[in-house]
């Protein structure tokens, strides 16, 4: 993805860039990295997506 706009798409915290929830929709699949903000569900913890979204 190309064009990604500061304050929309990430933003910088302690030197990190951090994407946002609408960054992971518009690339459209979840990277199993346990990102902190994770639209699909994914627990980093458990390393899996919970129950009601697997289906």
């Amino acid at each position: 993805m190309k064009n990604l706009t500061e304050e929309v798409d990430f933003y910088r915290e302690d030197g990190w860039v951090v994407y946002t929830a609408e960054y992971h929709l518009k690339r459209g699949y979840c990277c199993h990295s346990g990102c902190r903000h994770c639209p699909y569900g994914y627990d980093n913890d458990t390393q899996q997506k919970p129950e009601a979204a697997n289906g």
